[in-house]
C-alpha cells in the first residue's frame, strides 16, 4: 500500500491498523476482511485460483481485455432476487470512503472506476480499463498517466460521464470529510500524509480545480495525472473505488454515502442504515462498455446484523429463500467447519481461498534492540498452534515469509524453516539467547482480550517459556487494541497485528510495514524498523517502471529484512471459507479483495 497504506492503514489504518483477519473482527480491505473460518480438515484450497504462487496469476490486460462485454457465465439466467446475509453494516457506500473488502464486493455491483479486476475461471486477475479503454499510457519516467473513457458511458439518469466527472470524482478526495478511504492518488498528485489537503483544502465545492499541471481534463474523455514521482502501479491504484466518476448535480457531500450516483449495472433502491440496503436494475448501465459485470438477477437485498453462525446454519439448512443468499465476507463460522466439510452437498458451493492478509507478531525493536534475541523470539513462535487457536487449515495456511501468495511475484521462501518445524525451534533459540547473554529475558507479550487472543496467549507464552524467556502476559481491552499497539511509545515487547495488500503488488507492504520513514503514532511501522539500507531500498525498488520486474525485488527484500533485522514474525496467512446457497451460480472467489465476487451472479 504504498502510501495508501497508510491511512488504510490508519484506520487499518486503514486497513488499518492491524487488520484483524481471522481472528475475528473487520479486516481492512484493503485491508479488510471478514476473516477466515473454520476448524480442523479440508485444508487444501479447492477450486480455480489454488495456485497463487505464479506471477502469470496477474497481469496488466490490453486494450481488447478492457472492451465490453463481459464474458457470459455458463448457465446463466436472468431475473431473481439475490440475498445477502452480512455480519457488519456497511459504514460507507460513497466509493471515496470505501475501504473494507465487504463493501469493496458490494460497490462492484453500483460503481465503476477508470481501471478494475478481470478475474477469469481459472482464478487469473487482469487489470482492465473499466470506465478507461485500457489501463493508462505513462510518460516522463512514469510520472505523466493519461486515461482515455470509453463511449457510452452513462450514470443512472442516462447522462453521459465525462472526463470531467471523473475530476470531480477525484477533486472531492481532498475535501476534509473524505476522510476513511484511500489516497493515493490524491497524495501521489499533491504530497504525502495529509499534506495533499492544502492544494484545494475544500475539495471542488467553493468552484476551484486543481491546475492542469497537476490534473488534466483537456477534453470530455481525457484524464491525465501528473505525479510527484513515479508511479509503475497506477493501473492498481485507479481500480480502487474512488477512482471514478462523481456527478457534481447529484453529490451532497457527507449525504452521499446514503445515496451514491450509479455508473454499475445497479443502483440503490432502498437503504435503511445499519438494516439493510436493496440494489435495483440500473436500466442506463450499457454492458458493451463493461468487460466485468453482467446484471443477471433483478435486485440484491443485502441485510446486516447476521453472526457467522447464523448465515452458516441457514446455507447448511438451505430452504426457502436462503436458497438464492450469499455473504460477501461472512466467514463459515469455526464451530461449524467440519459440519460443513462432511455435507456432502455443500461441495459445489462453497470455496476455501487465500486472501492477501497476513498475521504476524511484530517485536518492538527500540525495546528489543539485540537482533539474536528477536531472532530467538521468531524461531520459539509456535505458528502451527497459533493458527490451530485461530481456526485451523480453513482459516489460514502457515506463513514462511513476510508476503502473501495472493502477492504477484511471491515466492515461497521459508527461511525460518518454519514448515519443518512448526511448533517452533526452543533448541535454537535457547542457544541464540545464550549468545546474546540474554538468558531468563523477561518479555512483555500483549494480547487483546478477546476470546481467540486469549487462548493464543497461552500457546505463545508457553512457547517463549521453553525457549528461556520469561514472560509478562499484558491483557489489552480490544476496543482500544489497534491504537496501543500503533503508540510508537507503547510498553510492549510483542504484539500481533495484521496486514493486507490494497493491490496484489508488495509496493503496498514492505514499506508500509518496514520503512523506517514511516514511523508515527497510528502508522504500520508496528515494529519501529528504521534501517537506512531498508529505506534506501525501499525508494530503489519504487522507482523500477516495471511491477513484473519489481515484485522479485520486493521478495528479495522482505526475506532480507526477515533474516537479517527480524522486527515481525510471519505467523499465517489468512484465508477466506465461504458457503452459499444452492440455488445461486456464477459464484466466485474475488482474490485482491479477499471477497466473494457477485459480479456474475444468477438465480438458477
Amino acid at each position: 500500500m504504498t502510501t495508501a497504506l497508510r491511512h488504510r492503514r490508519r484506520r487499518s489504518a486503514t486497513v488499518a491498523l492491524a487488520c484483524w483477519g481471522a481472528a475475528g473482527a473487520l479486516v481492512l480491505s484493503a485491508c479488510s476482511s471478514g476473516g477466515g473460518g473454520g476448524g480442523g480438515g479440508g485444508g487444501k484450497s479447492e477450486g480455480p485460483g489454488e495456485d497463487k504462487t505464479k506471477s502469470s496469476n496477474y497481469s496488466l490486460g490490453t486494450k481488447e481485455d478492457s472492451a465490453g462485454p463481459a464474458p457470459e457465465v455458463p448457465g446463466a439466467k436472468k431475473g431473481g432476487t439475490v440475498g445477502v446475509l452480512q455480519r457488519d453494516a456497511f459504514n460507507h457506500l460513497d466509493p471515496g470512503q470505501i475501504y473494507f473488502a465487504d463493501v469493496l464486493a458490494a460497490q462492484m455491483l453500483y460503481n465503476r472506476s477508470l481501471t478494475s479486476y478481470k478475474v477469469d475461471d481459472q482464478g487469473r486477475v487482469k487489470v482492465v480499463g473499466d470506465l478507461a479503454t485500457d489501463t493508462g499510457t505513462a510518460s516522463d519516467g512514469g510520472r505523466t498517466w493519461k486515461f482515455t473513457l470509453k463511449d457510452g458511458l452513462k450514470f443512472e439518469d442516462g447522462s453521459p460521464i465525462t472526463a470531467q466527472d471523473v475530476r470531480w470524482g477525484i477533486e472531492r478526495l481532498y475535501a476534509s470529510f473524505e476522510s476513511d478511504g484511500p489516497l493515493y492518488i490524491p497524495q501521489w498528485l499533491s504530497g504525502e500524509g495529509s499534506a495533499f489537503r492544502k492544494a484545494l483544502p475544500d475539495g471542488p465545492y467553493e468552484g476551484k480545480h486543481l491546475p492542469s499541471s497537476v490534473l488534466d481534463t483537456p477534453d470530455d474523455k481525457t484524464i491525465v495525472f501528473h505525479f510527484l514521482q513515479p508511479h509503475a502501479d497506477t493501473p492498481f491504484a485507479t481500480a480502487m473505488p474512488n477512482i471514478g466518476a462523481v456527478k457534481a448535480a447529484k453529490d451532497t457531500k457527507q449525504k452521499y454515502d446514503n445515496a451514491p450516483f450509479a455508473s454499475g449495472p445497479y443502483k440503490v433502491g432502498d437503504y435503511k442504515v445499519g438494516k439493510s440496503l436493496t440494489l435495483v436494475r440500473n436500466e442506463h448501465w450499457d454492458p458493451k462498455t463493461d468487460p466485468i459485470r453482467h446484471q443477471y438477477a433483478d435486485r440484491f437485498e443485502i441485510s446486516f446484523g447476521h453472526q457467522y453462525a447464523d448465515s452458516t446454519r441457514r446455507y447448511l439448512a438451505d430452504q426457502g429463500s436462503d436458497k438464492n443468499a450469499l455473504s460477501f465476507s461472512n466467514a463459515v463460522a469455526p464451530e461449524m467447519t467440519e459440519r460443513v466439510l462432511k455435507q456432502a452437498d455443500t461441495k459445489s458451493r462453497r470455496f476455501v481461498e487465500v486472501q492477501p492478509y497476513v498475521d504476524y507478531m511484530s517485536i518492538n525493536v527500540d525495546r528489543v534492540k539485540d537482533v539474536r534475541v528477536r531472532k530467538a523470539i521468531a524461531y520459539a513462535m509456535p505458528n502451527g498452534q497459533i493458527l490451530q487457536q485461530n481456526g485451523g487449515t480453513t482459516a489460514g495456511l502457515l506463513a514462511t515469509n513476510y508476503l502473501s501468495p495472493a502477492m504477484d511475484g511471491y515466492q515461497a521462501t521459508d527461511p525460518l524453516g518454519k514448515k519443518a518445524k512448526p511448533s517452533g525451534d526452543p533448541e535454537k533459540a535457547r542457544a541464540l539467547l545464550k549468545e546474546a547473554g540474554k538468558e531468563d529475558m523477561e518479555l512483555v507479550y500483549a494480547y487483546a482480550n478477546t476470546d481467540v487472543q486469549q487462548k493464543v496467549s497461552v500457546v505463545i507464552a508457553q512457547a517463549l517459556e521453553r525457549a528461556g524467556f520469561k514472560v509478562q502476559k499484558k491483557e489489552v481491552d480490544a476496543n482500544i487494541w489497534r491504537t496501543a499497539v500503533a503508540e510508537v511509545k507503547n510498553q510492549f515487547d510483542v504484539y500481533r497485528n495484521a496486514w493486507g495488500a490494497d493491490w496484489p503488488v508488495s509496493s503496498t507492504v514492505v514499506p508500509l510495514l518496514f520503512d523506517g520513514r514511516q514511523i508515527a503514532d497510528g502508522s504500520q511501522n508496528y515494529s519501529h524498523l528504521n534501517n537506512p539500507a531498508v529505506n534506501s531500498e525501499v525508494d530503489r525498488i519504487n522507482k523500477i517502471p516495471d511491477v513484473k520486474q519489481a515484485g522479485p525485488e520486493w521478495q528479495k527484500l522482505a526475506d532480507k529484512i526477515l533474516t537479517e533485522d527480524m522486527p515481525a514474525v510471519p505467523v499465517f496467512y489468512n484465508r477466506q471459507f465461504s458457503l452459499w446457497g444452492s440455488n445461486l451460480g456464477g459464484v466466485r472467489y474475488q482474490p485482491v479483495y479477499g471477497t466473494v465476487d457477485a459480479t456474475g451472479v444468477y438465480v438458477k
